[in-house]
C-alpha cells in the first residue's frame, strides 16, 4: 500500500478518535465516573489537615516543656514521659499507604492517643505552680494549645466524613460499577476508631 494513502487514512481516523472521546468523556463523567478519584482527593486532603495540625501540636510541646521545666524541674518524670511521647508520635512514617493499611492507621493512633495522654499529664502539674499558671509565655502556650486541640478535633472530623463519603462510593451504585471496571485498586480507607477513655479532648487547667 502506497504510503501517502496510509498516511491519509491515519489522520481521518485520528479525528474521529478525539471526536468519540468528545463525546464519550461527559457520558462517564455524567454516570459518575468521576465520583470516586473526587472522593479519593477529597479524603486525601483531609487526612493532609488531619497530619498538619498534629504536627502543629508537636511543634508546640517542646516551648511547653522547656516552660514548664522553668518552673518545675523537680518533675522530672512527666515531662520526660511527655518529650519520650512526641518522639514516638512524630517518628510514625505516614505514607498513602497507611490509610488503607490498619495495622499501620493502629499505630499511629496509639502514638497519638499516648502524646494525648502524656500531654495530659504534664498539664495536670501545672496545677501545683501558681506562678507558672502566670507566666505570660506560658498563657500564650496555653491558648496556642486550646486552639491546636480544637483544629485537630475539627480535622479528624472532617477526615471521617470524606471517608464515609469515599468508601460509600467505593460500595454503592452506580460508582461501584466503575471500581470493578476500572478502579480496581482502590481500596476503602481507614478511619479513627478511638478508645472510650480517649475520646474526650484533654482537660487543659491552668
Amino acid at each position: 500500500m502506497p504510503m501517502q494513502y496510509v498516511t491519509s487514512l491515519a489522520a481521518p481516523r485520528r479525528v474521529l478518535s478525539v471526536l468519540a472521546l468528545a463525546l464519550l468523556v461527559p457520558l462517564l463523567s455524567a454516570c459518575g465516573f468521576n465520583t470516586i478519584p473526587t472522593n479519593e482527593e477529597r479524603a486525601k486532603a483531609a487526612w493532609s489537615e488531619v497530619l498538619n495540625q498534629y504536627q502543629r501540636r508537636a511543634d508546640l510541646i517542646p516551648n511547653l516543656v522547656e516552660t514548664v521545666k522553668g518552673y518545675a524541674a523537680q518533675e522530672k518524670d512527666v515531662l520526660t514521659a511527655v518529650v519520650e511521647a512526641r518522639a514516638k508520635a512524630t517518628s510514625v512514617q505516614v505514607t498513602p499507604e497507611t490509610l488503607t493499611d490498619p495495622n499501620a492507621m493502629k499505630v499511629f493512633q496509639d502514638n497519638q492517643a499516648n502524646l494525648t495522654g502524656a500531654l495530659s499529664r504534664l498539664l495536670a502539674v501545672v496545677e501545683n505552680y501558681p506562678d507558672l499558671k502566670s507566666n505570660q509565655n506560658f498563657l500564650a502556650l496555653q491558648s496556642q494549645l486550646e486552639g491546636t486541640e480544637n483544629r485537630i478535633a475539627v480535622s479528624r472530623r472532617d477526615y471521617i466524613e470524606a471517608v464515609r463519603v469515599y468508601n460509600t462510593s467505593l460500595r454503592t451504585m452506580p460508582t461501584m460499577i466503575w471500581k470493578w471496571i476500572w478502579f480496581t485498586g482502590n481500596e476503602p480507607y481507614q478511619t479513627f476508631s478511638i478508645d472510650d477513655s480517649a475520646k474526650q479532648t484533654p482537660q487543659v487547667k491552668f
